[in-house]
């Protein structure tokens, strides 16, 4: 277990005491983040081998060559659309002009993927259009034995309109995508990602986020399900007055490995970004990983960022890697900070709850639902509140995996 802070677990709240140790600028490891080699052509990016501060935390031997070959597999994961009334579905090749505005490749897999999806779905809110209802993607994986599946999205809010999007990922897959969320000029999207695959599915995407000016970016990313899950998301402004907010929950159990990165580039003035991510864990060998990086260039003045990451572990044998890094260009800004902390469960904790009348079953189970309820609780989709809350109970009972 590693973590940069740590704090003690409230028997009173079920949440951290103490205030997150928070920080100013500290350097990124290696080279700077905004500098990192970006290309649409697979053969620019050197097979990793594990030592690449991208690919340090991950088990390249569990990604099932995704990392390795350029050739397409036979695998597929179907895509299903629910679309609000309002909101345009397209299905475009890839090398339609529309794709790859919100970003470029940042690691060999996402290359990959890039260079073997045959058609993205597009997704489109027009201008000045509010979506009346959410719309739901669910990307259904089909098994694991027929290799490899890529695939690529594009969710389009056009200037000044609003839209909730839900992508749903289930079954089984060997699967690596790259997802495009453009926000123009005065937008609003808000995107849940729910990461709830099979035991055995390997899953590893790229987000890639570009926020208009005075728009708002927010995404709840949620991962229980999968072997291994791995989901890099960089978001860039291209406008003053861009508002972005990233949430995350995951729940990692035995053997389990669930990854999150994230990159905001703050290169343009008056911005602002959160990030909130809370993790648990259990069971041997279950293993999360968390990097934070933020950057606010020369140019960003007036930016305003804090992140923050918590990890809960729930017996021994587990292991939280949390790394915030922020770089700070520019001394004109309103504020930024980060902070990462990673616990156990105190027994004094579950002793106080029990001492209450409250079985021990129990009071595990209202701290971790406490721990994740105020994250879950944004989603702002009743059913899909509902339907995580039961899977955080399942695995607490141990009725998942």
């Amino acid at each position: 277990m590693s973590s940069v802070a740590s704090e003690i677990l409230s028997p009173e709240t079920g949440g951290f005491s103490g205030k997150p140790h928070s920080h100013g600028a500290t350097p990124v490891p290696g080279d700077s983040r905004g500098e990192r080699h970006r290309s649409f052509e697979l053969a620019d990016f050197d097979v990793p081998t594990g030592r690449e501060e991208d690919w340090r935390f991950t088990p390249l031997q569990r990604l099932r060559h995704l990392h390795e070959d350029d050739t397409a597999g036979d695998g597929s994961v179907t895509v299903e659309v629910d679309p609000a009334p309002e909101v345009e579905v397209q299905t475009l090749a890839r090398g339609d002009a529309r794709l790859g505005q919100a970003g470029v490749p940042a690691d060999r897999v996402a290359a990959r993927a890039w260079s073997s999806f045959e058609k993205a779905t597009v997704l489109t809110v027009p201008r000045d259009t509010v979506a009346s209802t959410p719309t739901v993607v669910t990307l259904r994986g089909d098994g694991v034995d027929k290799g490899s599946a890529f695939g690529h999205l594009l969710v389009d809010v056009q200037p000044f309109g609003e839209a909730l999007v839900v992508l749903d990922h289930v079954g089984s897959a060997t699967f690596a995508d790259n997802v495009e969320f453009l926000v123009g000029d005065g937008a609003k999207l808000t995107v849940v990602v729910i990461d709830d695959w099979d035991d055995d599915a390997v899953h590893a995407a790229q987000h890639s986020v570009t926020v208009g000016r005075d728009a708002r970016f927010k995404s709840i990313v949620v991962s229980f399900g999968g072997d291994l899950v791995r989901v890099a998301t960089e978001a860039r402004f291209a406008g003053t007055g861009g508002d972005i907010e990233m949430l995350g929950v995951y729940f990692a159990d035995a053997g389990q490995h669930l990854e999150h990165r994230l990159f905001v580039d703050h290169a343009v003035p008056h911005c602002r970004s959160n990030v909130v991510y809370k993790g648990a864990l259990q069971g041997e060998e279950a293993h999360t990983v968390w990097i934070g990086d933020v950057l606010i260039r020369a140019e960003a003045e007036g930016t305003e960022t804090y992140e923050l990451n918590r990890n809960l572990v729930l017996t021994d044998g587990a292991r939280a890697d949390s790394v915030p890094n922020l770089e700070i260009e520019t001394g004109e800004i309103v504020g930024a900070g980060h902070a990462s902390a990673t616990g156990r469960f105190d027994d004094e904790a579950l002793f106080y709850l029990q001492s209450r009348g409250i079985p021990a079953d129990e009071a595990r189970r209202l701290v971790v639902r406490g721990f994740f309820a105020d994250v879950i609780n944004q989603i702002g989709i009743p059913d899909v509140q509902d339907r995580l809350i039961a899977r955080v109970e399942a695995e607490l009972e141990g009725a998942v995996h």
